[in-house]
């Protein structure tokens, strides 16, 4: 039996996972099985735009299983975990594909991840490969790439997008390079483990996500029938594409379901944006509450014409109402609030809601049976309406993390329902309304960052004698951080250094604190831990 079995990384209890067959839910179709039949039916059509190149849903399958052959060609096989970090280009979709079809299971790595999270994740999932863009102008994961090999003993292929530059060693080989000839056949099944994602987390550890193949085509499929994606749909996708929102809310993933188009880009600042939404009449598109802002503010100037725009999608992170309201006026379209998790549970507003819910709720989940429970500190429901910490399971939210017990006994309950670590008001018709945060991490415009892990980074610093990360308000990504410092005596620091040091030491830009402050010494609790709470509320002004 496989190690992966023996942990039982993926299973739902027999009872549900049969509820959920009987229902429909889980139709035993890979997420390759599902890309197959749109292929099947709408083969001419253009699923994909990248800058100057469009690709036919013929093509991107070509290009898939050209990709399939080259993968295994490199002794890479089903059950093989490998990591893949591009940025928004078509590649990557192909080599998702590619990998799913040989049931070759990728960590999706986001562009802004660097040593110190890539070189776990290699370390962590015992990773053959490492695949790259090898491409972008504004940073060097090829150069990346040399120092994750110096720290791995597991990585065989470092696969680039574009020309490896370090041709004396053979490990770097270019993606172009591995293609060989089309291998139409799928070694994956719909109840394998297919990929992995990777959660904020609160430590500085973190952890990867295990995804099914049946769970997952479930919440892309139930997400399409709630947006209404199909073959008209033309989505911008303008965060990163391997984020769970663009992938597959419905994202990326639902367009590739449904028969429409997906246009990248790079740049999702409007002045980019406006251009391709123009140009290529886009519909739809997903976006973080700073983008929507941004958006807002610069759609009553511009000279696009952006009466394409059906809907805007706002998630990531709390919307505020202010917002929220204005959103359609500004950008002459529908608003839908998107709440989620890489773990599971997905929420929407609906479509046809009042829009008193739209603008204030998060929405509600995808399924009727995801089991959603609103408790205290106690694990005690609370009564409709009065805060509490929000716990879920479902048909597409996981069962534990991988190969990570001592997390699971913290993040699962005995019922095997996910503690999200969310604080939420739960309203008499089943939306959810986020309040904060119940677990230490800051909610950097989307992007989650643990507290614990950048505090441990700092006071490596020999100047560094305690630290403190805090989030404060702000009016863009909605939370800042703030790194509150006790310096070591005689020891000369400043923010300018820290922020160096933390950059040297491979930890990702957005994690970065914003703001450093210094102080004699942290307040404390009762108990000896540093009072954070006290910590906010004096930051909060700044």
């Amino acid at each position: 039996m496989s190690a992966d079995k023996q942990l039982d990384l993926t299973s739902w209890p027999a009872p549900l996972a049969a509820q959920y067959r009987a229902l429909g839910y889980w139709q035993d179709k890979t997420l390759f099985d599902h890309f197959q039949h749109t292929v099947s039916q709408f083969s001419g059509a253009t699923a994909l735009v990248c800058g100057q190149r469009q690709f036919s849903y013929l093509q991107v399958a070509e290009q898939v299983s050209q990709l399939a052959s080259g993968f295994q060609s490199l002794g890479l096989n089903q059950g093989d975990n490998v990591v893949l970090q591009m940025t928004n280009v078509a590649e990557f979709y192909f080599c998702y594909f590619a990998l799913l079809q040989k049931g070759i299971r990728p960590v999706l790595a986001l562009p802004a991840h660097r040593l110190s999270d890539i070189a776990y994740f290699c370390q962590h999932a015992q990773a053959k490969a490492y695949i790259i863009d090898g491409e972008p102008a504004g940073f060097d994961y090829q150069g990346l790439a040399k120092q994750v090999l110096a720290q791995s003993n597991t990585l065989q292929h470092i696969v680039v997008r574009g020309a490896p530059e370090n041709l004396q060693d053979q490990r770097f080989i270019a993606l172009e390079d591995i293609k060989g000839q089309a291998d139409h056949s799928q070694t994956a099944t719909a109840s394998d483990l297919a990929f992995f994602q990777l959660s904020g987390g609160t430590t500085g550890t973190p952890k990867l996500i295990p995804r099914s193949h049946n769970d997952y085509a479930y919440s892309v499929i139930g997400s399409n029938l709630i947006c209404q994606f199909d073959t008209h749909t033309r989505y911008l996708c303008a965060l990163p594409v391997a984020h769970n929102f663009p992938l597959s809310s419905p994202g990326a993933l639902g367009v590739f379901f449904a028969g429409g188009t997906v246009i990248l880009t790079q740049d999702p600042t409007p002045k980019s944006a406006f251009k391709l939404i123009e140009a290529h009449k886009v519909t739809v598109s997903g976006l973080v509450p700073p983008l929507a802002l941004l958006w807002m503010e610069q759609a009553q100037s511009t000279q696009y014409d952006l009466s394409s725009l059906e809907l805007i999608q706002v998630g990531g992170a709390k919307f505020s109402e202010t917002a929220a309201k204005a959103l359609p006026n500004r950008l002459g379209c529908q608003l839908q609030q998107v709440f989620g998790m890489a773990e599971g549970l997905v929420n929407y507003t609906r479509l046809d809601d009042p829009i008193e819910i739209i603008v204030s709720t998060q929405g509600r989940p995808i399924s009727v049976h995801d089991q959603v429970k609103v408790v205290d500190e106690d694990g005690h429901p609370v009564a409709v309406g009065e805060e509490g910490f929000l716990l879920t399971q479902g048909p597409y939210t996981i069962r534990g993390y991988y190969q990570a017990p001592e997390h699971n006994q913290h993040s699962f309950d005995q019922q095997g329902f996910y503690r999200t670590g969310d604080i939420v008001k739960l309203t008499e018709d089943g939306n959810i309304i986020v309040t904060g945060r119940d677990k230490d991490q800051i909610n950097r415009g989307g992007e989650k960052i643990a507290a614990e892990e950048v505090e441990n980074q700092l006071l490596r610093h020999e100047g560094v004698h305690d630290a403190a990360l805090i989030a404060i308000p702000d009016s863009y990504l909605g939370e800042r951080s703030c790194a509150v410092i006790v310096k070591v005596a005689g020891v000369e620091v400043n923010p300018i250094k820290l922020k160096y040091f933390l950059r040297d030491n491979g930890l990702a830009d957005y994690k970065i604190p914003d703001l450093i402050k210094f102080v004699d010494a942290l307040p404390k609790t009762s108990v000896g831990k540093i009072n954070k709470k006290l910590l906010r509320e004096e930051y909060a002004r700044l």
